[in-house]
């Protein structure tokens, strides 16, 4: 794994703990786990989710990583943790998740990936950074979902195109059955906003928080052109 902007050792620490809950035998995410394995994520640590600067950081560090990887060679990940705020509850964090994808997609000149949607509310949505669309995951430590508790904010992204190739090959629908029967089995019942993309807005699932039926994301995407 490699980490990024460290700062200070608190940042390799909380690199190192995630690592270490990811190693759990009975951690649900497969895809994750690999990227673990073989050295395939990165991570950033930021000091605080509502800083002025943090949505370029965020932007620069996402770009970065888009250019570098080599998305065919396995699965890749990236996570960026925040040590500020501090979460106490799932509402709280979907709040700050909304405001700060909404000032990175303000930050970001670059065109949606055209590979998915940029309305949030369509069941093919994906959000967008620097031209490549990813799937965000919110962990924090308030989460009513134990896989996405973490003593850290964390964002993660997973590039869509990797899902892409996984439905190419063929092995989708076996690696996601397999995260949600290890999700079940860890958590004790069915995540009910674990949704099909092309089904429902990826969006309902990026905070963990269980959403009702009314609700819409809170996301205002502007159009960059082509």
């Amino acid at each position: 794994m490699t980490t990024i902007d460290s700062g200070d050792t608190s940042a390799d620490t909380s690199a190192e703990q995630f690592a270490d809950i990811i190693a759990e035998r009975g951690y649900p995410c497969v895809g994750a786990k690999s990227a673990f394995k073989r050295g395939q994520a990165a991570h950033v640590v930021l000091d605080d989710m509502r800083d002025a600067g943090t949505p370029a950081s965020l932007r620069d560090h996402l770009s970065r990583f888009g250019e570098q990887t080599d998305f065919t060679d396995g699965f890749h990940t990236f996570l960026a943790s925040f040590r500020l705020p501090h979460m106490s509850t799932e509402a709280q964090f979907e709040r700050h998740l909304w405001d700060l994808l909404q000032r990175v997609h303000d930050a970001d000149e670059q065109p949606w990936d055209p590979a998915v949607s940029s309305d949030p509310s369509s069941p093919h949505f994906g959000f967008s950074v620097a031209g490549r669309a990813y799937f965000v995951i919110g962990l924090h430590p308030a989460a009513s979902r134990v896989a996405r508790r973490f003593p850290l904010p964390t964002l993660v992204f997973n590039a869509h195109e990797q899902f892409e190739r996984l439905r190419a090959d063929g092995r989708f629908d076996g690696l996601k059955e397999t995260i949600r029967r290890r999700d079940e089995a860890l958590q004790g019942e069915v995540n009910p906003m674990a949704h099909d993309h092309g089904d429902a807005s990826e969006a309902l699932q990026y905070s963990g928080r269980r959403q009702p039926g009314t609700w819409t994301p809170p996301l205002v995407v502007h159009d960059r052109g082509a």
